[in-house]
């Protein structure tokens, strides 16, 4: 099953650029101008390839192998099809150039060929900048918001630019599929129509700038299960620049279907958060995530720093282990040790499980003085969680101790 949902969006991609470069493959042409019109309908493809894995659903995500997954591919499916757009002009250029320098620059150039052309390149223009904000992280959200959304109307410029140039097959189907996943991700996603109704129960502080907040459902609860996250947006006047949905780890599940979530306070909306009332209306979508999921009989590591705890917390609080398991939790100093005394009262009365908790400050720790006494961690199944730049290190940290890829299982909550 697991290989299978591994293959599932690089088949869904193969199928569907195979079956639209086969089904649009010219004839009697130069090879340079054929291979141009393939990167185009290449291009044309990933682009809406793309679209549909920016789409959140849980069924969705269940089938392809989970949002993190997805959001991969959308990425590689983004930068993939502009390069091969951007290769899709110079090639129908480079087809003519022998002949006439002129005729190629006519070839690019929108000044002479009027709209046609002009839609192509500014199609291009706005999926240039909608890829240049995603590599730049440390631009204001809502800035890097309304630059991705610029590469949805690039592609839809891109498929009007086809429809200018007399080209209505394929592209008047591919343009209502291109329409309709815009609008699915638009009405479901952002304007929370697949969401669910939840109030704030309480606050309750846990840590310096940390709190966890209890949501309780108004109608159908939503389907989760410890180590899974949800989308949710805090919604009221006093929660303008939080009303957009995002991504908390579930902390807890109650027996009422009330969730908990742990939000610490890294930017504006988090800190705002801080302060959130019970009796606060929010909006809940998912759950999503495969992390601790289908969990294998064998002993486990589980490794979290700092707010990187939830999951596990969750899992803990849903019942004892079934297999040894030990759990290295990491912090910077005892005043952001979130849940700990909880963590050593669970690890107290569970004989499965085993606690070491450390204050590394902002350094990476050293495994060999927190696994001396672990022996053969090749044997391990090893779940991480907490900064990108603790997993990235202790990913490395454990392949040189003889532990495979595929017993190392991380989830990066990167919605970038």
């Amino acid at each position: 099953m697991t290989i299978l949902r591994n293959l599932s969006i690089p088949l869904l991609i193969m199928t569907s650029s195979v079956s639209l470069i086969w089904w649009t493959f010219p004839e009697g042409l130069s090879t340079a101008r054929t291979l141009g019109i393939v990167l185009g309908w290449a291009g044309c493809s990933l682009l809406l390839a793309g679209l549909l894995l920016m789409i959140r659903e849980t069924w969705l995500a269940r089938w392809l192998g989970g949002l993190e997954r997805m959001y991969q591919w959308h990425h590689w499916a983004g930068t993939t099809a502009y390069v091969l757009l951007l290769a899709h002009p110079l090639m129908l250029a480079a087809d003519v150039w022998p002949n006439s320098r002129l005729l190629a620059w006519q070839t690019l150039s929108p000044f002479t060929q009027g709209w046609p052309i002009w839609a192509g390149w500014l199609s291009l223009l706005l999926l240039m900048f909608g890829l240049a904000a995603t590599f730049i992280m440390r631009i204001p959200y809502q800035i890097w918001r309304w630059l991705h959304f610029g590469l949805g109307v690039g592609v839809l410029l891109g498929l009007v630019h086809l429809v200018l140039l007399g080209i209505s097959e394929p592209v008047l189907p591919i343009l209502g599929l291109a329409v309709s996943f815009l609008g699915w991700r638009l009405i479901r996603d952002d304007f929370g129509l697949a969401a669910r109704p939840y109030v704030v129960g309480s606050v309750k502080t846990v840590a310096e700038g940390i709190v966890e907040i209890s949501l309780k459902p108004l109608a159908d609860p939503a389907a989760i299960t410890p180590g899974q996250f949800v989308l949710v947006a805090f919604l009221g006047p006093t929660f303008r620049d939080s009303g957009e949905f995002h991504p908390f780890t579930v902390s807890s599940i109650g027996a009422n279907h009330e969730i908990g979530i742990a939000v610490k306070a890294l930017g504006d909306c988090t800190r705002h958060i801080q302060s959130v009332e019970p009796g606060t209306m929010v909006r809940v979508h998912g759950a999503f995530g495969t992390f601790l999921a289908d969990r294998p009989q064998r002993p486990q590591l589980w490794i979290a720093g700092g707010i990187g705890i939830m999951p596990f917390l969750a899992l803990l609080r849903a019942g004892p282990v079934n297999q040894p398991t030990t759990l290295l939790y990491l912090y910077r100093t005892e005043v952001d040790a979130a849940f700990l005394h909880e963590l050593r009262a669970l690890a107290e009365v569970d004989h499965q499980l085993s606690l070491k908790a450390l204050a590394t400050g902002d350094e990476v720790p050293d495994l060999n003085s927190l696994l001396h006494d672990t022996q053969g961690l090749a044997h391990y199944e090893c779940y991480l969680c907490g900064p990108q730049g603790m997993v990235a290190a202790l990913r490395e940290d454990l392949h040189n101790r003889g532990v495979t890829p595929h017993q190392i299982h991380f989830e990066k909550f990167d919605f970038r």
